[in-house]
């Protein structure tokens, strides 16, 4: 295969949880500078549209803890039928198709990529989540490798709600600093908490907790890249090391190509110029 041209070039960029396709904005505006298309997907119950729990913008948050999410719902192959989606339609316009996946946003990129590799010339894994290894996300937060993570602590149960729920808009200033740590412990101080406002409270249960099986055949047969983070708090490089590790060696004629970026879990917020010329690079490298 001879190198790829940035006019060849589609990027598809899958969010994490909590976040939405608004996230990529900076990065997408980067990325064109490099002369890139790029398009970011909203998963389901992502976006500007996503329904929040009722009390979620009342005064004192009535309900917060037990009501049921509206996403509950929601699966895991419903979140990797919208990539696949985004694929095709890029397939149909350019030679070379680079899917982007951010942390929990790894297990629907790996689904469709199972599903249909032959949409996808390259997949990058932007300190996200890799099944080959451990089939389902929950098994890495779980991990003793990823004790020293920052974690968010829930808001209600999980599996009562059918979600992952926190809450941005907290008045508690150590639950907002807890998640200003896990997502954006790179931010400069001096920083608005306009942040807050572009968190969804709910993430699907089944996204963390239904299992992702990959295969060498399909899977494994597409190039890959993992970008370390090196100051992740929400998972730090031990676990990243460790899908990296346990990826290839369910592929080992086929290792992950390995990058590092400085900073926390969200490059695409704190240094998306940054973030878009290693994600340039890596998309216009040779595959084959």
């Amino acid at each position: 295969m001879t190198r790829p041209t940035s006019s060849e070039t589609a990027v598809v960029l899958v969010h994490g949880a909590w976040h939405s396709a608004l996230h990529w904005a900076a990065t997408q505006r980067a990325l064109a500078h490099h002369g890139l298309a790029a398009v970011a997907v909203d998963l389901p119950g992502s976006g500007l549209g996503a329904p929040v729990p009722t009390g979620y913008f009342q005064p004192g948050q009535p309900g917060l803890a037990d009501e049921k999410s509206a996403l509950s719902d929601a699966t895991l192959d419903q979140a990797a039928d919208v990539v696949l989606d985004a694929l095709a339609t890029a397939r149909t316009r350019f030679r070379n198709v680079v899917l982007v996946a951010h942390s929990a946003g790894g297990a629907p990129a790996s689904a469709a990529a199972e599903r249909a590799p032959e949409l996808v010339d390259h997949l990058v894994y932007l300190s996200a989540f890799v099944p080959a290894g451990r089939p389902r996300f929950a098994d890495y937060i779980e991990a003793e490798e990823n004790a020293g993570a920052v974690h968010i602590p829930p808001i209600g149960d999980p599996a009562e709600l059918g979600a992952f729920r926190i809450n941005p808009l907290s008045a508690d200033p150590d639950h907002v600093d807890t998640i200003r740590r896990s997502f954006l412990n790179d931010l400069p101080a001096t920083a608005p908490d306009s942040w807050r406002q572009f968190l969804h409270p709910d993430q699907p249960l089944a996204n963390a907790v239904t299992p992702v099986p990959v295969s060498p055949q399909r899977w494994g047969r597409i190039a890959r890249t993992f970008i370390r983070l090196t100051d992740d708090q929400a998972l730090p490089t031990s676990t990243q090391d460790l899908m990296i590790e346990e990826a290839d060696q369910v592929v080992p004629d086929l290792p992950m190509r390995v990058r590092s970026l400085p900073g926390g879990h969200s490059p695409f917020v704190t240094r998306p110029a940054e973030l878009a010329a290693v994600l340039t690079t890596t998309a216009l490298q040779k595959t084959g």
